[in-house]
């Protein structure tokens, strides 16, 4: 029999997943409308911390589910829509896992501790402010790609919701056919 739905945990762990990508990214761009060294800029900051590393645990969550739920058939795609289909599911995980650790490596190399709920996390790396500055740029600029493929896999739903008029958008609403 023919897969035509994604399982439900599947379905509830993409849009957890989008809510708290968002949420990561409006906690740090929100953080830059206070002034440095007040508390609502350090709030902000550890909300981001806290929303990103919820993103690294739950990503691994959800490939767990993507190896033991079945997927829907992608037969109807033509070949170019598999491949490109496939790399953006690479693109999007590697996001979801290299983000966190990179802002993990960075907070670390800051000379910082990343402390949640009177928990430590510990240091990735010895403080080393020049490394620092390195991490941090490929943290924003891997940051401004992950606005980039979030908008183009939400535009890949739209657009074969509203043009191709097939099943994929409906797969993860969990709409029967």
């Amino acid at each position: 029999m023919k897969q035509t739905q994604y399982s439900p945990i599947s379905v509830w762990l993409h849009w957890l997943m989008l809510i708290l990508l968002a949420s990561v990214y409006a906690a740090i761009e929100l953080r830059g409308i206070f002034e440095r060294g007040t508390e609502a800029r350090d709030l902000m900051k550890t909300v981001h911390y806290l929303l990103g590393l919820s993103v690294f645990t739950l990503v691994w969550l959800r490939l767990l589910a993507r190896l033991v739920t079945p997927t829907p058939d992608r037969e109807t795609y033509g070949a170019f829509q598999q491949w490109s289909s496939k790399l953006m599911f690479v693109a999007l995980y590697t996001l979801m896992i290299a983000m966190p650790m990179l802002g993990w490596a960075l907070v670390s190399a800051e000379g910082h501790i990343i402390s949640i709920f009177s928990l430590h996390l510990p240091q990735l790396l010895d403080e080393n402010k020049e490394l620092a500055s390195q991490i941090k740029e490929i943290h924003e600029t891997v940051g401004t790609a992950g606005y980039f493929l979030i908008g183009l896999h939400a535009t890949a739903g739209l657009f074969h919701h509203f043009v191709k008029k097939d099943e994929t958008l409906r797969r993860m609403l969990r709409f029967k056919s």
